[in-house]
């Protein structure tokens, strides 16, 4: 047995049997000649085995060739896999679709048990949840997010963070010259930053020793693994799992590194609250001091989805994992190909540099600016909002009708069909952002008076869309302009020479190889 585990560890159980098919398609594909291929990037539809060759052949850059098909194919595709595995689905990218699917019919497509299953990780938590729970978990984060309290809490923690977690780490690297994966750090930094925020602990995961947080790396191996669920027949990810392997093992000790992080913080937490009223030892006019795990746990005691000490934990867990995951990673990957971006873009670097000098004039010496400051900086948010239309961080969103319906596209589709919206595609189709859909241009996103233009969201759909919009947009805006503003005003940033750069195969846009550099102080 544990040398048949050995052998699937290195070949998921899933290419076993796909191998011989693979050579097939490609001697088949290779005798229809080259003019054909030119013709045409839409797949072959193979008896018994659908668009699977076409789909394994593209596996490497699966985003940027479910891009190519929907072009070709006007926005909406429907994808036939294994006659016998039930995969087929239907992906678009479609403005018209999007806006029908998430706003307009927003009650014919929850989440629905498909995608609890794929995401079984998150529990009960915001991201899964439907009907009554998820207003219940939507009203309190919103709540919450917007008790002026809670927004001094994010300036307060994202400048402890820039000061003595990031601006170190650069300064050093500055000084001896030594290359540094940018990506990392700012996984690290909004890890640090989201876990402070709701559950009221700082691991200092960015330090100078760059210490190894089982609960950080964590993100990384779950959002490849949940990718790897939407492609493979459900038999063949739910046997992976079953014998413990591929990259459902590395999904399963991500649930037990998240586990054994978030269940102690709120477990301290319950414990720091009984002894407060046990011992009554707050004085009679001193205020509480304000932290978010406190402020959830107090806004979900009144539902009745935590009536017990077990369901109160399992719901605090999920709910906590749901908004780091919200934290952690759409932040970090925005930041990430944003100074990817700027380093393709010297222009661009230098008018935010200009921007960042004039409008914020007191910053004689680097000092931290206020969240109402950050809202000056407009051509810094254009640039933003361009990093996020060419590399929206969740890549994709699932939805299954709960009725038959019929897309304003003019596809039927049935009750329960998988449909997937390629957020990723919709920022580079010629037909929604005209033909310089693939430049980075932050002018298009500010207006003739200089103020930011908005898009409708079913167009630039890198927060979602209709109810189920990102409830945390503005404060991931105001840390990412403290974070780029910080890191553009002290420093240059040099790609490493040769250094590979191309989107992730996960649902999460990161960068596959990491994102390496040099930094350069600024006179």
């Amino acid at each position: 047995m544990a040398s048949i585990q050995s052998d699937l560890e290195t070949l998921p159980i899933v290419l076993l049997f796909l191998c011989l098919i693979f050579l097939i398609y490609n001697y088949s594909y290779n005798l229809s000649g080259k003019e054909r291929r030119k013709k045409s990037c839409l797949p072959t539809t193979w008896p018994i085995f659908g668009m699977l060759p076409a789909l394994l052949e593209n596996c490497h850059r699966l985003h940027d060739y479910a891009t190519e098909v929907l072009e070709e194919s006007g926005g909406t595709f429907e994808y036939k896999g294994l006659s016998f595995a039930n995969t087929d689905m239907v992906i678009t990218c479609d403005p018209a679709n999007v806006h029908y699917i998430l706003s307009k019919n927003f009650s014919n497509y929850p989440k629905g048990p498909k995608f609890r299953k794929i995401f079984d990780i998150l529990g009960d938590g915001i991201f899964n949840a439907d009907s009554e729970l998820w207003e219940i978990h939507r009203k309190i984060t919103l709540s919450v997010m917007h008790n002026p309290n809670f927004l001094k809490l994010v300036e307060t923690t994202v400048w402890e963070k820039v000061e003595k977690g990031l601006l170190p780490i650069l300064e050093n690297c500055a000084k001896t010259g030594s290359q540094l994966d940018l990506q990392n750090i700012f996984q690290r930094f909004t890890f640090d930053s989201i876990s402070k925020l709701v559950l009221d602990h700082d691991s200092c995961s960015l330090s100078m020793d760059l210490p190894n947080i089982p609960c950080e790396r964590a993100f990384n191996d779950t959002v490849e693994a949940l990718l790897h669920r939407h492609i493979l027949p459900e038999s063949c990810w739910k046997l992976q799992k079953w014998l413990g392997i591929g990259k459902e093992k590395k999904l399963r000790k991500a649930w037990e590194a998240f586990d054994q992080f978030i269940y102690p913080c709120i477990s301290l937490k319950l414990q720091e609250q009984q002894l407060v009223v046990k011992t009554n030892n707050r004085k009679e006019n001193q205020p509480p001091g304000f932290d978010g795990l406190t402020a959830f746990m107090e806004a979900y005691k009144g539902t009745t989805w935590s009536t017990t000490t077990d369901a109160k934990l399992m719901l605090m867990r999920d709910t906590m994992l749901n908004l780091m995951f919200a934290g952690r990673d759409t932040t970090s990957t925005a930041l990430t190909w944003l100074f990817w971006l700027l380093a393709n873009n010297p222009s661009v670097e230098d008018k935010i540099l200009e921007e960042i000098k004039t409008k914020l004039m007191h910053l004689k010496n680097w000092s931290p600016f206020s969240v109402e400051e950050s809202r000056k900086l407009v051509y810094l948010h254009g640039a933003l909002c361009e990093a996020l239309r060419l590399f929206p961080p969740v890549a994709l969103e699932h939805k299954a009708p709960v009725q038959a319906d019929t897309l304003p596209s003019g596809l039927h589709i049935d009750a329960n069909t998988k449909l997937i919206i390629s957020f990723y595609s919709m920022g580079r189709m010629e037909s929604i952002w005209g033909k310089d859909c693939l430049e980075f241009r932050p002018e298009r996103w500010i207006s003739g008076q200089g103020r930011i233009k908005h898009e409708p969201s079913f167009k630039f759909p890198a927060f979602n869309a209709g109810p189920r919009t990102c409830i945390g947009k503005d404060m991931a805006f105001i840390q990412m302009k403290m974070v780029a503003a910080s890191i553009i005003y002290n420093y240059h940033i040099q790609v490493l020479a040769g250094h590979p750069v191309s989107p992730s195969d996960s649902i999460i846009i990161q960068m596959k190889h990491g994102f390496m550099v040099r930094l350069f102080k600024r006179n």
